[in-house]
């Protein structure tokens, strides 16, 4: 019977399950995530090599002219070493680690999960996935309300493939696109995009495109060659948010 209980075991039926509950599942950047794993043996005993956490986001890549969308591991985590779960029985694991800078926010059509596995030699890996409310930080938060106060409205957050030009960490950015609905810019920009890249405690630096509503007989061609777009990057510190508004009120007009 034992012998049989194995080798069910090993295609997943009456195997080892695992659950990850979260002590708190909406945070920021640079919070702590904490944590239980709690393992529960299957209809035999079985050797698990190890536990591991990996937090998770998806991505649009271009190839090919056909927008595919990715998977991105932001962090992996291994928690414990090899144990041995006897049937029925009961283990938890607490943990904890920092949520990454690079995690983005879960705005749009951004989602952010905690994967959870076991690892077990030959035998299929339970697994569990956890979403997560990624919530943008004060500085993020700050640059976004001040473009919403001077007349734009968010209209698309979306994770892509990280350009050439910009060497992060991950292979994504997110990219916050905005359009002018009423103020100054309304008639004069298509749209502004943001993308927050090397962010900490304290600063965040800013990559901005401008896209400018290109007009008369040369407004198709500039498009096309992009020459109706500017780019531009300056840092925000949290020194800069009482004055937020005008800040980027001066960078955009530099170049509308």
């Amino acid at each position: 019977m034992s012998f049989f209980n194995k080798a069910l075991a090993s295609i997943g039926i009456g195997a080892a399950t695992v659950d990850t509950k979260l002590v708190n599942d909406r945070l920021v950047p640079g919070e702590e995530v904490k944590g239980i794993v709690e393992i529960k043996g299957g209809s035999t005993e079985q050797q698990i090599d190890t536990i591991y956490l990996s937090l998770v986001t998806t991505y649009i890549k271009e190839s090919n002219d056909t927008k595919v969308q990715k998977q991105a591991t932001i962090e992996s985590i291994k928690l414990v070493d090899p144990f041995t779960i006897g049937p029925n029985e009961k283990k938890e694991f607490p943990f904890h680690f920092v949520l990454p800078y690079e995690t983005p926010v879960t705005m749009g059509n951004t989602k952010v999960w905690i994967q959870t596995g076991l690892d077990i030699k030959n035998a299929v890996d339970p697994s569990d996935r956890d979403f997560i409310d990624v919530m943008p930080s004060t500085i993020i938060s700050a640059v976004l309300k001040a473009a919403t106060d001077i007349g734009f409205r968010l209209r698309k957050v979306e994770c892509e493939a990280a350009p050439y030009r910009l060497k992060t960490r991950q292979p994504f950015v997110q990219e916050f696109e905005l359009v002018p609905t009423s103020g100054a810019y309304r008639g004069r920009l298509d749209e502004i995009e943001f993308m927050f890249l090397n962010q900490t405690d304290n600063q965040v630096d800013v990559w901005m495109q401008v896209d400018r509503k290109a007009r008369g007989l040369g407004s198709f061609l500039s498009e096309a060659l992009e020459m109706d777009e500017s780019h531009v990057n300056f840092t925000v510190t949290k020194q800069d948010l009482p004055n937020m508004e005008q800040k980027l009120m001066s960078i955009i007009q530099k170049y509308s």
